[in-house]
């Protein structure tokens, strides 16, 4: 894609231009060290909208003042972008409301930037312990709760900070980004095909998708279109990570009310689809398949018989899953009007996936920036009103119908691999980049991609679904009692590690 290239001064007037007319939204932003190719940082913003992408790139040249005008004021959704930005390059948003760190935690010393170049994979950062304040809620009758990081089941670590007035929580701030693994800052200058490697291992629910994501984003630069039964091969592989995903996630919704016959049914049908997922690739969570120009092996006609009977036989037993649910008023109780997140609001965070779409806001990249063999697809895209607990639990319930239709055409209409499997990537051009994208069981991920000398990788860029929908958990929670944050929480099913990358 192509990038109107402005000043930083003028981001973010140029930014609220591509907006006005209301059809884009910002749904990425990020910085480069652009400095060895031509002096300069620079920030990249993506708006997404009438199935196209529009680009902006904002340059700050190393010798001036490292600032840029803060979008956040008018874009809510770009302040996570632009504290993230400010810890990692040092770049300053100015008129930013809260440039408490996002990603660097207080044991990390101020004035070192590990994404820029000049900064070595293998330096010894010395420990410092600055402050990190927590927003409260100061008054007679409010206390504190605190929660995390460390938790109580298998979990990975996230610090939430309740204040409370009675049984009611009045504001949730949330500190996550406590194992970041700096995946951006390793990939630097491993070739395309030994970065794919780190790529779909992200995050283990969602690795289908960043293994597409990323995928594309090369192929895009390559200028390759991959094999006809490829394309099928991955549409079928994404579709059975929202499968495993959406039925897990319903149980372990469950278990956010101690309903015990609903976790036990989400976690048997679950495991049922995570053996399939084993007999398919080899891997339980479906990794290996997904590469650069293509897939890595093909299915035979009778496996993918097995796959068609396995999955009509979950299929009736979803059906028996959802009955208990719908027909159990103490659990409908639990989940009305519980953690509810405006349509206004998920527009202004920019929420993605089924959490947008329980908000009223009818999106989803498969259909709205239709990729590999989607557009070949029939499907619907499910969207509810209420913005509630059970509004996200009946989007994933109706999700998981469309995904088994959307698997039954791919296994008529699978073409053959009489086209082969892969191409090769071929020498691409210095300093190229590419956008790829795919729709996860969370909503949209966004991988951007910028090639050096040969092949190897000058920039990655990981923008999850979980990233702009954790904002919304913290939104959608006052109002409501502390023991219902565990139903909230789950209900919104976020990776900890898309954010850990």
């Amino acid at each position: 894609m192509e990038y109107q290239e402005i000043t930083a001064r003028d981001l973010a007037s140029q930014a609220k231009a591509v907006c006005s007319d209301g059809k884009f939204n910002l749904t990425a932003m990020f910085a480069n060290d652009e400095r060895s190719i031509n002096g300069c940082f620079a920030i990249y913003c993506i708006f997404a909208g009438e199935g196209i992408f529009k680009g902006l790139k904002a340059v700050l040249n190393s010798e001036e003042r490292l600032e840029f005008s803060s979008l956040t004021p008018c874009f809510p959704a770009a302040a996570w972008y632009e504290r993230e930005i400010h810890d990692l390059f040092g770049l300053v948003p100015i008129g930013h409301p809260d440039l408490r760190r996002l990603v660097l935690h207080e044991n990390w010393p101020l004035g070192l930037y590990p994404l820029r170049k000049d900064f070595a994979v293998d330096m010894h950062v010395p420990e410092a312990n600055t402050p990190y304040p927590m927003v409260s809620v100061h008054g007679a009758g409010v206390f504190e709760v605190p929660v995390g990081p460390i938790h109580a089941g298998i979990i990975e670590p996230g610090h939430f900070r309740f204040s409370q007035s009675g049984e009611q929580i009045i504001n949730l701030d949330a500190k996550l980004f406590f194992t970041h693994r700096g995946i951006e800052k390793g990939v630097e200058g491993l070739p395309i095909e030994l970065a794919a490697y780190r790529a779909e291992r992200i995050c283990g629910a969602c690795s289908v998708s960043h293994a597409i994501s990323y995928a594309q984003a090369i192929e895009t630069m390559a200028h390759i279109h991959i094999p006809p039964q490829a394309e099928y091969l991955r549409v079928l592989v994404a579709e059975l990570e929202r499968l495993y995903n959406h039925v897990g996630d319903i149980g372990n919704l469950c278990a956010g009310v101690g309903f015990a016959v609903g976790i036990s049914h989400g976690s048997r049908l679950k495991e049922l689809l995570m053996r399939l997922n084993e007999r398919l690739t080899g891997n339980r969570f479906l990794r290996g398949m997904v590469i650069p120009g293509g897939v890595s092996q093909d299915i035979s006609p009778d496996f993918s018989r097995e796959i068609q009977n396995t999955l009509d036989n979950l299929a009736d037993e979803f059906v028996e899953m959802m009955g208990l649910l719908h027909d159990n008023s103490a659990f409908l109780d639990r989940v009305n009007r519980t953690g509810i997140l405006s349509r206004h609001a998920a527009l202004d965070l920019g929420v993605v996936g089924v959490a947008a779409r329980a908000s009223g806001i009818d999106s989803d990249m498969r259909r709205d920036h239709a990729y590999s063999i989607y557009k070949k697809l029939k499907f619907t895209v499910p969207v509810q009103t209420s913005g509630d607990v059970a509004a996200r639990l009946w989007i994933r319930a109706d999700e998981v119908e469309q995904s088994l239709q959307m698997i039954r055409q791919i296994l008529e209409e699978m073409p053959g691999s009489q086209g082969g499997l892969k191409v090769d990537i071929p020498q691409i051009k210095p300093y190229s980049s590419g956008l790829g994208w795919s729709e996860s069981a969370r909503g949209s991920n966004l991988h951007w991609v910028m090639v050096g000398e040969n092949n190897g990788i000058y920039r990655y860029v990981v923008r999850s679904a979980s990233y702009p929908n954790w904002p919304a958990v913290t939104v959608a929670s006052p109002g409501n009692i502390i023991p219902d944050f565990p139903l909230i929480n789950k209900s919104f099913e976020l990776c900890y590690a898309c954010l850990d990358r």
